[in-house]
């Protein structure tokens, strides 16, 4: 493809013809390599979840003395938190995570102002925030909650707007995204905060609207059952992904690039918000075009009446194939999926004039006479 092509192709100025569906298996390795990789991950090392998640107090304070981890560990093993996780955070900021603090009582105060005098800060400069494990137990479960109840309603509307494989194809999408991008979470050690709950629920949200838009055009298409017949159900989406593959493109890009930018310059808050939601949006983008699809094409070509279309169009060659559809009617076709466009005809009135035989005794033998008479003559 040459650099004019391919900018006009991005523009949407040209419909490109990548053949998605016909490697699909390619698309279901590189899917399953990711997944085996994300759930290796969830299962080896495990999430990393917040207090708000798991219960507990996190200690942070500035670190003006520059002291040392095993320093704090030696305050926290006086007062029974030898368990506790220290951190020493851009060289100059103290996190320490343990178990609820109200548990201590009166030996609180004291350890907070031991800590703040090792680090040589005001005891009102450290910050605690601490959380009891009931709350924490109640966030996970309305998660989960949230997760389930949006899969289910997901599942209901698509079913409802297109048909019930349709809308297992979305779902195997959604879950593809949801291991992965968790799995990910797992492999680089982030912790899961409140905010990568929204940033999943949101991005499962945005895979969800790239998936229905490729589905309506496709149901648009396959409605032909000339062109179901020529091109098979998997041409069909084929096409139809063609059709829709720079729109899914340029909109990922667009949502994508503000969110990196989150990422590289955002706090740290936002940091997590962002890194959840880009790879989500990423994972949105290519499941929607290589899982959601193709997963599609094999719900439905299981089907007795596709299957019988693929069989015999793959004994017939193409070529014989396409005798039995008329030109006109494969124009149309072409037309109405968006392919070509026709260039507008006459009017009928003005169209090719219609001829008729002369009768008998009207001259017209003679006519022809003089008119060869005529030509002789020139």
């Amino acid at each position: 493809m040459s650099m004019h092509s391919a900018l006009q192709t991005f523009r949407g100025h040209r419909v490109p013809r990548f053949r998605i569906i016909e490697h699909r298996n390619r698309w279901f390795a590189i899917s399953g390599v990711l997944l085996v990789l994300s759930l290796g991950g969830l299962f080896v090392r495990g999430l990393t979840l917040s207090i708000d998640f798991e219960g507990g107090a996190l200690v942070k304070y500035t670190n003006d003395s520059g002291v040392t981890v095993a320093q704090i560990d030696q305050v926290l093993s006086k007062y029974d938190r030898g368990d506790a996780e220290v951190q020493i955070v851009n060289g100059n900021e103290v996190s320490i995570r343990t178990s609820t603090l109200t548990t201590l009582h009166g030996d609180q105060a004291a350890m907070i102002s031991e800590l703040a005098k090792q680090a040589g800060v005001n005891v009102n400069d450290v910050n605690i925030t601490d959380v009891g494990p009931t709350w924490g137990a109640q966030i996970s479960s309305k998660a989960v909650k949230g997760l389930v109840i949006f899969l289910v309603l997901v599942t209901a509307y698509i079913a409802f707007r297109f048909e019930w494989k349709m809308a297992m194809s979305a779902q195997a999408a959604l879950l593809h995204d949801i291991i992965i991008t968790t799995g990910i979470y797992a492999l680089v050690g982030r912790e899961v905060t409140p905010g990568t709950v929204i940033a999943l629920l949101t991005i499962l949200g945005y895979s969800l609207y790239d998936t229905v838009v490729i589905f309506d055009k496709v149901q648009e298409n396959t409605e032909s059952t000339a062109l179901v017949a020529r091109d098979t159900y998997a041409g069909v989406v084929n096409m139809s992904l063609n059709q829709t593959l720079m729109r899914s493109v340029n909109t990922s890009l667009v949502v994508l690039l503000p969110i990196l930018s989150l990422l590289l310059f955002g706090g740290q808050t936002l940091k997590d918000f962002a890194f959840a939601l880009f790879i989500g949006v990423a994972m949105g983008a290519y499941s929607s075009v290589f899982v959601a699809s193709p997963l599609l094409v094999v719900f439905k070509e299981r089907e007795p009446k596709y299957r019988n279309i693929k069989e015999r169009a793959q004994a017939t060659p193409r070529k014989k194939r396409d005798i039995g559809i008329s030109e006109e009617e494969v124009a149309r076709e072409l037309e109405a999926a968006g392919i070509v466009k026709r260039t507008t005809q006459k009017a009928a009135g003005s169209s090719t004039p219609s001829t008729s035989s002369p009768s008998k005794g009207s001259g017209g033998s003679k006519n022809k006479k003089t008119t060869a008479k005529q030509r002789r003559r020139r």
